[in-house]
């Protein structure tokens, strides 16, 4: 029975038997991940151009097309490169650095998330502090705050897991390493309950993010509702309605992934399931976002204009 000192590579999920069908899912892959690559690219470059978006929401949502660049960085190219290839291996040293960086963009983004809503919370509830609460100094500390969260989430799983022996196989079924796969290969009981108390501790901490986004929104939609102009409640949802969108997208998916009943679990659910919470976020996110903000729309036309002008010089 293999142990972990003697795998040098997993075999990740095939997703289609037939050559027609590995290419098929190879130019759909690529073509998901060149409208993320594109979506989180023309926001990041709006927002580092453009003066006018240079405010504490776009210094926040710049940190997150950042991190869902990254996130679906880590696990699609493995996927069209196996699928382009006919093969299913990744290296031991690969897997665990999936592993790592996922769940530090996961990690990061959340705690992102977080920040986001206190500063929407600011921005409506208490708009004469906000140039004070969210300075340029505030706003970097705690976008430095929620990528060193993430490092810190992503080390202390990646190091229990990948520290772990694995007796049962090396196949992972999924399209990329991930952790509750990985959890599978476990040599004993108390190792994966050793880990499982990690995530039930990551879970709480998820938790209290989300209770803190709720109590956020709570006292945001009390300000609103006092506000007297229609207009100006409507312009304060309409700031909102991005950011809980988003939220609630990243959140739903996750911990359905994480806390559906074993009853449920299915190889086919478990890959429609890690599709919807790696892959569908980073490419909605900067459509969310682009639908709902004017000045980001707008620079995002201006981009257009000088990308056409170029092409004709």
């Amino acid at each position: 029975m293999p142990n972990s000192s003697s795998i040098s590579e997993f075999l990740l999920l095939a997703l289609a038997d037939t050559r027609q069908l590995q290419l098929l899912h190879f130019w759909l892959f690529l073509g998901i991940y060149l409208a993320a690559l594109l979506g989180n690219g023309l926001i990041s470059t709006a927002v580092a151009c453009d003066q006018r978006l240079h405010t504490p929401m776009d210094f926040f949502l710049l940190n997150l097309a950042l991190l869902d660049l990254g996130c679906i960085s880590t696990t699609l190219p493995k996927a069209m490169a196996n699928a382009l290839w006919d093969t299913r291996a990744i290296s031991y040293a690969g897997c665990a650095a999936q592993v790592f960086f996922l769940l530090f963009f996961f990690g990061a983004e959340y705690s992102l998330l977080t920040v986001m809503a206190y500063d929407r919370y600011v921005a409506i509830c208490k708009p004469l502090q906000y140039g004070t609460l969210l300075s340029s100094r505030a706003c970097a500390t705690m976008a430095a705050a929620a990528w060193g969260s993430g490092v810190l989430y992503s080390l202390m799983h990646t190091a229990n897991t990948f520290s772990i022996p694995l007796c049962h196989g090396n196949i992972v079924t999924q399209f990329f390493c991930e952790i509750a796969q990985i959890l599978k290969l476990f040599c004993s009981q108390s190792d994966f309950l050793r880990e499982a108390g990690i995530i039930h501790f990551s879970l709480f901490l998820i938790f209290v993010c989300f209770v803190f986004i709720v109590l956020s929104y709570v006292q945001i939609f009390r300000a609103v509702l006092r506000m007297p102009s229609e207009h100006s409640r409507h312009k304060a949802f309409s700031t909102c309605l991005p950011h809980l969108s988003v939220v609630s997208l990243f959140v739903s998916t996750l911990l359905f992934a994480y806390l559906k009943p074993p009853s449920i679990s299915s190889p086919s659910l478990d890959l429609v399931v890690a599709v919807l919470y790696s892959v569908v976020p980073p490419v909605v996110n900067p459509l969310i976002y682009s639908l709902r903000n004017q000045e980001l729309r707008d620079a995002l036309r201006k981009l257009r204009i000088i990308f056409s002008n170029v092409r004709k010089y």
